[in-house]
């Protein structure tokens, strides 16, 4: 290809974005202007990406941290031919933007939102827009493609060597997940990883000298990054030296710090207005007359542009695709049971069996927490699903996450192990979860309930995305005692069910611990919470109570009221239920009848048929006590008017659990008084 051909494709490019971000009269135009010669250069030279295959397992992944770009990446994958899949990861006969989608940019359901979204436009490989997160994600992919390829890859026949690209701003820079992301990857010597730091120098307020004047690169190499740089991102030579210089680097993950001029060519480059304001009429006019383009002609894509997309990253992607398939065909013949995990994997799907893997526990009066029961449980699964792979934020001894059966391993520079150590890196910790789910591992992380605040941009992410990351969160209420109100968890639990497509777990014991993992390890398109508990929780004889499968509905009747029907009902989570199990006892000595309801996950229960809902929550009995160690915050929608709430509605507080409990009412005594209340009040004519 030509420079000339080069240089029409670059322009072709930043008009199609300046038409896009002027006719939704919204977006960010700067960037797509100032970057377009680098991303070209990538896409064009350098990813092994293949357009009529955008899932194949060993493509090389382009994540647009700084999101508000987006129009950047919707004309890439138009101009590229990039077709469509859908949700069970079939190729369709369309693309996946088309000129008509550029057209209706950032409009109700077009294909080119104002920033990329996963599983909405194919070719997405991750939703960015909170910016740090796409870097930080990028991490967890390339953690994936080294785990990958450590399990996988025999001799000859390399199933994975897939690189990943970020490319990110001064905004995703600033952000402290970036941070924690890339000193984890410059300790783990993550060489398959390329940042690609647009430094343009701008941001909303203005030129970034005002809050952002550190030294880049020095802290890159201080967090021991190979670090090199191109000093105008128009210098097409310079940008594929650069990317030479990160593909020959075997020890390290690769900044490239690249000088751009944020609107390039436009009546206001290098202005706060070019970034996050479309030029307008006369500005694109003349934008494009700069460029050589017409001006009159809006979505122009001058002769031979597609063709050179397709016969460059085109015909490059697919015979690398071709090329892997027929190696893959020859690892199936050698290697069977590998590739059928490799197939699975894809799939989102569990080897044959897996479940037979949970254990069951005897009822024990003196039990266990039910971090204690999950960590069991979890190496049990682990062993039967060979990608669960995860570790913690620097808190395995006391989240119990830690994979101890032989062969598990840690994952280290040069170690192909599955117990990963996030550091004290929450934040990081979900985000990088993500981009291993994102690679099709089944992933897990985990930390204090409390610390989930930290964490809580990424889960909000895996959610929004519909991947399956677990989010394993111990020490779940004030039973963490003398710690105090600091690591005290109150708003959490409401915070986390407030997310949309999250599910969220508190089981009441270690059996239903076990059907939680039965539930989430299962779970292909949603993430869940585990909530977990520090101190020892009663393991419940299921011959006197309800089976725990009643988890899969998200509440059952544990103890029916005897004789029935209640006259009151007693709902609880976690360990709570063994404060209504025992005032239960209390009320049914004094003729009360007393149903109590294991309620371990709203999402869940929610989800039923109203019939089911109703039976286990008659309409007609409405005294009913929830009682829960955190903000009553929802509960009204399961106790009604005629209903009480046992809850946190202040921080808690440092002494020992007993003092605690009885400080803020969780005793057995507390719910048998507002049971008697409610059942007054509901008796009153």
């Amino acid at each position: 290809m030509t420079r000339d051909a080069d240089s029409v494709a670059i322009n072709t490019i930043r008009a199609l974005c300046m038409d896009a971000i002027q006719r939704a009269n919204s977006g960010h135009p700067g960037t797509p202007m100032g970057v377009a010669p680098v991303a070209y250069t990538l896409w064009q030279r350098f990813l092994r990406f293949d357009p009529a295959d955008p899932i194949w397992p060993n493509r090389d992944r382009f994540v647009l941290s700084e999101g508000h770009a987006s129009a950047l990446l919707w004309s890439l994958l138009h101009l590229s031919g990039v077709r469509a899949v859908d949700p069970d990861y079939e190729v369709l006969g369309r693309a996946a933007v088309t000129l008509d989608d550029l057209k209706t940019f950032r409009q109700l359901d077009s294909r080119c939102p104002g920033h990329p979204e996963y599983r909405w436009t194919s070719g997405v490989e991750t939703t960015t827009g909170p910016l740090g997160q796409g870097v930080a994600t990028s991490v967890g992919m390339a953690i994936a493609g080294r785990w990958l390829a450590e399990r996988y890859n025999r001799d000859e026949l390399t199933l994975f060597d897939f690189d990943v690209y970020a490319l990110a701003g001064d905004g995703c820079m600033m952000e402290g997940v970036s941070a924690e992301a890339a000193s984890l990857a410059g300790h783990l010597r993550l060489a398959n990883l390329c940042w690609i730091y647009d430094a343009n120098r701008v941001t909303i307020e203005g030129h970034t000298d005002i809050a952002f004047t550190e030294d880049v690169a020095a802290r890159f190499i201080g967090y021991g990054w190979n670090v090199t740089s191109v000093a105008d991102a128009n210098d097409v030579d310079s940008i594929q030296r650069a990317f030479h210089t990160f593909r020959a680097e075997t020890e390290r993950p690769t900044l490239i710090v690249v000088h751009s001029h944020i609107g390039y060519g436009s009546p206001v480059e290098d202005s706060p207005k070019a970034h996050g304001s479309p030029f307008g009429v006369d500005g694109v006019r003349a934008t494009k007359r700069f460029f050589g383009l017409p001006e009159d002609a809006d979505f122009y894509v001058p002769d031979g542009v597609y063709d050179s997309f397709a016969s460059g990253i085109g015909a490059r992607g697919q015979a690398a695709r071709d090329a892997w398939q027929a190696t893959f065909e020859r690892y199936r013949a050698a290697f069977s049971g590998l590739a059928d995990e490799v197939e699975r994997i894809q799939r989102r799907e569990l080897p044959d069996g897996w479940q037979e893997a949970l254990p069951t526990f005897a009822a024990d009066a003196n039990g266990m927490a039910s971090r204690e029961s999950s960590g069991r449980v979890l190496n049990a699964v682990a062993q039967a699903v060979p990608w669960l792979v995860g570790g913690s934020a620097d808190l395995s001894p006391s989240t119990k996450t830690r994979l101890t059966f032989d062969g598990a391993g840690d994952f280290q520079a040069g170690q192909p192990g599955r117990n990963l150590h996030f550091g004290v890196r929450e934040h990081a910790a979900a985000a990088i979860a993500n981009g291993m789910a994102l690679s099709k591992l089944r992933p897990y992380w985990s930390g204090f309930l409390i610390f989930s605040d930290y964490a809580r941009g990424a889960i909000r992410l895996s959610a929004l995305m519909e991947i399956p990351v677990l989010h394993v969160l111990t020490h779940d209420s004030i039973g963490v005692g003398e710690d105090g109100p600091t690591h005290q968890p109150v708003e959490q639990l409401i915070s986390l069910r407030a997310i949309p497509g999250l599910l969220v777990f508190r089981p009441a014991d270690a059996n239903e611990v076990v059907e939680t993992w039965r539930i989430v390890t299962a779970l292909r398109h949603e993430p869940a919470a585990l909530v977990l508990s520090r101190q020892a929780l009663p393991t419940l004889d299921r011959g006197i109570f309800a089976p725990a499968a009643g988890v899969a509905n998200g509440a059952y009747v544990l103890a029916e009221a005897d004789p029935g029907p209640p006259d009151v009902i007693l709902l609880a989570t976690g360990s709570e239920v063994h404060l209504a199990l025992a005032a239960r006892e209390e009320l049914q000595a004094d003729g009360v009848g007393t149903r109590v309801v294991s309620m371990p996950c709203w999402e869940l229960f929610d989800r039923q048929p109203q019939r089911y809902r109703d039976e286990v929550l008659p309409p007609s009995v409405t005294a009913r006590v929830a009682v829960e160690q955190a903000s009553t915050l929802g509960w009204d929608r399961y106790v009604g008017d005629g209903g009480a709430v046992i809850g946190m509605h202040t921080f808690g507080a440092s002494a020992p659990l007993k003092q605690l409990l009885d400080k803020f009412g969780f005793t057995s005594e507390r719910i048998v008084e507002r049971a008697r209340e409610c059942l007054a009040a509901a008796r009153q004519p």
